[in-house]
């Protein structure tokens, strides 16, 4: 394990997609999908968080774009995939952790890809690790920040209290948004109900709440009001949608079962980032990750929370990816 400083480092240049998609995955999806940078480079792909974040321009910044071909897409129901779980009416029940695993399989194949560096970060950071572990042969790298690994510990902490300890506040407020009848149950559950309330309205307001309790925690100390992602209400409800059907099905992982066979990743060069002060991902994540997968280096960045955008963790992706540019795929 190495321990910096949180440094400055800049991301690679905006660009735009020389070309992207729309791949049907089955089940009435379709995945939006983009490539950019250099066509003939080395291939790499980029899992988002959330679930339901979506790609953004910050993804394709960290990698070399004279260097690597990189591939984002926006998983299921999510961004610019379709059909949107910002609309009510739209059923999730095919959204899960292995469809998500066969659709990065279906878009490696549609590309003609043989093996690409992987790189996640917070839900994308277990999703990463799935696919790895059921895909070790189309790995080559793994590059994983924000570190998570499905374990129901870990869900439980971030949205059943434990980081109340933390975020007292603001988690009395998400709670107190509840009907009373709701409040000494699941809350998971509860929100997850309120989401999907026809009546006009319902689902917007635990939205907001959920959405404010999201924005408080990834730097510290806490933000008040909502992150800007957060300020489009369709964005706000699909990604509320997707996060408490991820959590109420622990994302459908064994518990432990990532590390347990981490094994399977012996072999693939991997380098993890996580901020001490990471309330969402703390670092006993990384820590447990780092004792089942030793040949990975693990980075802690001193000064840093959850946000992938602090200068010390954007740092330390980009260093990653500039490594692993000088390794075949």
């Amino acid at each position: 394990m190495k321990a910096r400083p949180a440094s400055e480092g800049p991301l690679y240049p905006s660009i735009e997609p020389y070309e992207h998609g729309m791949l049907d995955v089955g089940d009435g999806d379709v995945v939006y999908w983009e490539a950019c940078g250099n066509p003939r480079g080395k291939p790499a792909v980029v899992l988002h968080g959330g679930p339901g974040s979506g790609c953004t321009d910050w993804h394709r910044r960290l990698f070399d774009p004279s260097v690597y071909r990189m591939m984002l897409f926006d998983q299921r129901n999510c961004g610019r995939s379709r059909p949107h779980a910002g609309d009510h009416d739209v059923d999730l029940a095919n959204n899960n952790t292995a469809n998500l695993i066969a659709d990065i399989e279906l878009l490696r194949e549609h590309l003609a890809i043989e093996r690409w560096l992987v790189l996640g970060g917070s839900w994308g950071c277990t999703l990463a690790l799935a696919y790895a572990e059921k895909h070790p042969s189309r790995v080559s790298e793994l590059v994983l920040f924000g570190i998570t690994t499905g374990r129901s510990a870990e869900f439980d902490w971030l949205f059943r209290g434990g980081a109340a300890a933390f975020f007292p506040e603001q988690w009395e407020r998400l709670v107190g948004a509840l009907p009373v009848a709701e409040r000494d149950g699941d809350i998971v559950d509860a929100y997850s109900r309120l989401l999907a309330d026809p009546e006009p309205g319902v689902g917007e307001r635990a939205a907001y709440e959920w959405c404010l309790w999201e924005s408080a925690t990834p730097t510290w100390p806490p933000a008040g009001g909502l992150l800007p992602r957060f300020e489009d209400p369709t964005f706000r409800l699909a990604f509320a949608r997707l996060v408490t059907h991820y959590v109420r099905h622990n994302a459908w992982i064994r518990d432990g079962a990532l590390l347990r066979d981490a094994d399977r990743l012996t072999g693939i060069p991997g380098v993890m980032v996580n901020g001490r002060f990471d309330f969402q991902s703390p670092i006993g994540n990384a820590w447990a990750l780092k004792r089942a997968w030793p040949q990975a280096e693990l980075v802690i960045v001193d000064d840093a929370g959850h946000a992938a955008d602090n200068a010390g963790i954007t740092c330390e992706l980009v260093r990653a990816t500039d490594r692993f540019a000088g390794l075949s795929g």
